[in-house]
């Protein structure tokens, strides 16, 4: 399922009087995660769980809305907020969650957390009890004492309560992951449960616009999710009632959109110094087939010594990039592709926007830039719904590793690249080609001799002993003609992507 919206504002209180099964209903998908959420329920443990993933993906809803129960405190950090700041909100969560102690406004963390065990000393009975510490980065602002004081408070106090689930959550990815998950002080190894929460799938999406009584086919769906993604907050914003186009144009172009000035907002808010981010993001955007880190430096402008490997490392955790691992060859020829639907679109088409073609969208998308960017969107797709393709396939319980495999070629041999190759435990190996069409696509005679060399140059370079299969992944399936039928080993359409 998914999420039906995010809080529009950040302040829970008390634990909800309602049916858990009420707040529950209002998730949609993230099947895998409720089911993490359960366990931790009935955990005969302490446990900590760290949360975290891009902003606007439903963090703080999940938790929220599904242990809305058993919620019996919750904080969240203020952005650019300073230490008096954050220690005030926490005071006022602690009033809001325990009326009926009396509490002074701490003057540092220890202070602070000294208040909150006091107030979880008078709370009974054997059910769990769930605190929720939200965008802990924005709580640990310079030399606060943040982190250390809540290390404390964990290994004191908290992990000696076998019926406290202690979640801590943070947009800012990279963050979480150095500062918490691979924390070299108090915090080492504490953490039992972490959860990545990704954007929603074509599944879910489709699950949470019918939730908002909207009815979109499937191929609508795919150019919507093509253009913004499976970001839930993206997705309230659709309306009811306007075409994909319209709903693309209001929220993209127009100045008052919530997709217009997103960009710059989405990587300022996520890293520090985003500078080096947004332009190896630019540079992906500039070739969407992917680069080599060499490739990327000389694109980007950015030298070896300028934090590109932490800023890699941290946009790949946080989803906006994808790895592709290359058949046959060395690391050092990984290719980086952008994965984030958003952020190539807005570089493809908003960020140049004139004036004059404001409400001109409709039109534009008829252009061949459109299409010749649908193609590798389409590919990016296929690749973020890898799952879906090996079930399609029969090949669920098989191990597989996803790769990519190019050539540069030479003066005598064509170059050749194959954006997906998925290498199978029995010895076989799928080589994906990914087309989006309006209709059934029909192999040519030209296109066919394509395939047949990227086929040829595959088996040549890499002398692989493993038998290899042509699989075409499309929008509405594959003409039924000669080619076809001498080229095509199996096939997958968009069909195939909603089913979760």
């Amino acid at each position: 399922m998914l999420l039906l919206a995010k809080c529009p504002k950040k302040s829970i209180h008390l634990a909800s009087n309602k049916p858990a099964d009420m707040d529950r209903k209002m998730i949609i998908g993230r099947v895998e995660e409720q089911e993490i959420l359960t366990r931790l329920l009935k955990s005969d443990r302490a446990d900590l769980l760290a949360i975290y993933g891009r902003r606007r993906v439903g963090k703080t809803f999940l938790i929220t809305h599904y242990y809305a129960q058993n919620l019996r405190f919750y904080c969240s950090g203020q952005l650019e907020g300073n230490l008096q700041v954050q220690l005030y909100n926490f005071k006022e969560q602690l009033e809001a969650h325990f009326p009926n102690e009396a509490l002074h406004l701490p003057k540092n963390w220890q202070e602070a957390f000294s208040l909150l065990r006091k107030c979880l000393d008078g709370l009974q009975g054997p059910d769990k009890k769930v605190l929720f510490f939200d965008e802990l980065p924005w709580l640990d602002t310079h030399r606060s004492g943040f982190l250390s004081a809540f290390g404390y408070f964990w290994n004191v106090y908290a992990s000696q309560r076998r019926d406290l689930l202690v979640v801590i959550c943070g947009s800012a990815a990279s963050w979480m992951i150095r500062k918490v998950v691979n924390n070299k002080g108090g915090l080492h190894n504490r953490i039992t449960q972490r959860i990545r929460l990704m954007p929603f799938s074509l599944h879910e999406t489709e699950a949470y616009l019918r939730a908002k009584n909207i009815h979109f086919n499937r191929y609508q769906l795919l150019q919507l999710y093509m253009t913004i993604g499976g970001i839930p907050h993206y997705l309230n914003a659709v309306q009811r009632g306007l075409s994909v186009q319209q709903v693309i144009e209001q929220n993209c172009f127009q100045k008052d959109g919530v997709l217009y000035h997103e960009f710059n907002n989405l990587y300022q808010a996520l890293f520090n110094n985003a500078t080096t981010h947004i332009a190896l993001i630019r540079a992906l955007a500039s070739r969407p087939m992917g680069l080599t880190r060499a490739q990327l430096l000389e694109i980007s402008g950015l030298d070896t010594g300028g934090g590109v490997t932490s800023a890699l490392d941290e946009l790949e955790e946080s989803g906006f990039i994808i790895r592709l691992h290359p058949f046959g060859k060395k690391l050092k020829d990984t290719l980086f592709r952008l994965a984030d639907e958003y952020s190539y679109f807005y570089l493809r088409f908003i960020e140049h926007k004139t004036v004059a073609e404001q409400g001109q969208w409709i039109a534009r998308s008829q252009t061949p830039a459109y299409r010749s960017w649908c193609g590798y969107a389409f590919e990016n797709c296929c690749i973020r719904h890898i799952k879906q393709i090996k079930r399609a396939l029969g090949i669920s319980g098989i191990v597989t590793t996803q790769s990519s495999w190019y050539t540069s070629g030479s003066s005598i041999n064509a170059g050749a690249q194959i954006d997906l190759l998925i290498d199978r435990a029995d010895q076989t190996i799928n080589l994906c080609e990914m087309k989006f069409s309006e209709q059934p696509f029909a192999i040519t005679k030209s296109y066919a001799a394509i395939l047949q060399q990227k086929i040829l140059a595959f088996k040549q370079y890499t002398q692989t002993r493993k038998n290899t299969q042509l699989t075409l992944v499309t929008t509405y399936g594959v003409v039924d003609n000669p080619y076809r039928q001498q080229l095509i080993d199996s096939e997958v359409n968009m069909d195939l992507f909603f089913i979760d």
